[in-house]
């Protein structure tokens, strides 16, 4: 039958099982070459093929105890509730590292366990992207490398934007030291949100105000709030400060409150995350799209799994390669110095 309609025996399958995938004249060239064969379709052979995996697997990491972000444990709600609306669920594992990851990966799927993969908080030289093309694992990736990112299907959120505004927000507010608690080098979100900060604060002039405002750390409580209460403690302490994470902002709050100073009018503090904590406290904060991010990778790596490069005599489509903008949500912990919050901010009362 393929070979009478000059196409692949793909093509035929995804004519009979996934015809929104093939272009419509070559549909209908299929379908008529099917009627005048006179062909019926082997049901038992279709059962069988609707008894494959319909699981895509993603590696869940431990929480630590004192982080109040969780932005896996939001990105995998959101990867489930966009497979499930396309008859997918999540294959949750756990791996030492990214090398055993890469390696359990590869070995779900060539078991038929998984029919793909997604990878979670990619670092700039990640080794997973590399191993699973090469293995053939079909997967999509939430972050992205600092190279080599042409070659696979990511979804990322521009963590350097996020700073970035947040750190105009505060220039708007009259603030003109402004110091950053951030993670040590080695993160592609964390480099990147430091990099925000650093562009910013260098193209409002303030970068000799500012530069020995820059502390870094583990992302905990504990460490938020002793950073925040070393740059309390220098010459020309920062009037304001940018949070790489929720969990350094909170640990922040609790220190400018030790001090006896208040959040928000004597030190404003902003975040990373918009997690519930932050709404919580009043806390501004730069939310992620983490609902539009799971909704596009779960799509991408459906698409992988779904449809072989080339299969139905097409080019083969280009990876995903999406950049999704955050949001400053405004709130007490920054409110501006003098006056009101900005007209449409989120002003709740601080609660610490």
């Amino acid at each position: 039958m393929a070979e009478a309609a000059g196409v692949s025996r793909q093509t035929v399958s995804n004519v009979l099982n996934a015809p929104d995938r093939v272009r419509a004249e070559t549909r209908e060239r299929v379908t008529k070459v099917i009627a005048d064969l006179g062909y019926h379709p082997n049901h038992m052979a279709r059962s069988l093929r609707a008894s494959s995996p319909r699981m895509i697997g993603c590696r869940i990491q431990p929480l630590h105890a004192e982080t109040v972000a969780a932005i896996q444990d939001r990105f995998l709600h959101a990867l489930a509730e966009a497979g499930q609306e396309c008859g997918h669920h999540l294959l949750l594992f756990a791996a030492a590292d990214v090398a055993a990851e890469a390696e359990q990966c590869t070995a779900l799927w060539r078991a038929g366990a998984v029919s793909g993969v997604v990878l979670y908080d990619i670092t700039p030289d990640d080794p997973r992207p590399g191993r699973l093309t090469a293995a053939g694992v079909p997967f999509t990736a939430f972050g992205r490398t600092a190279v080599g990112t042409e070659s696979y299907s990511w979804a990322d959120v521009d963590n350097t934007a996020g700073t970035a505004s947040a750190v105009d927000h505060l220039v708007a507010a009259g603030h003109r030291r402004i110091g950053f608690l951030g993670w040590p080098e080695g993160s592609s979100a964390g480099d990147a949100r430091a990099h925000g900060w650093l562009t910013a604060v260098d193209r409002h002039g303030l970068l000799a105000a500012s530069h020995r405002l820059d502390v870094r750390g583990d992302d905990t409580t504990t460490t938020g709030s002793r950073l925040m209460r070393e740059l309390l403690d220098r010459p020309g302490p920062p009037t304001a400060v940018v949070a790489a994470t929720d969990t350094f902002a909170v640990g922040a709050l609790h220190a400018v409150r030790d001090q006896g100073l208040r959040p928000g009018r004597d030190v404003a503090v902003v975040g990373f995350d918009d997690s519930p904590a932050a709404a919580a406290m009043g806390l501004s904060s730069v939310r992620q799209p983490i609902k539009e991010v799971g909704r596009l990778v779960m799509a991408e790596v459906l698409r992988l799994t779904g449809r072989p490069p080339g299969a139905d005599g097409e080019p083969p489509q280009e990876p995903l390669h999406r950049l999704l903008a955050p949001e400053l949500v405004v709130r007490a912990s920054s409110a501006p110095s003098q006056g009101s919050p900005p007209a449409g901010s989120d002003a709740s009362p601080l609660c610490l």
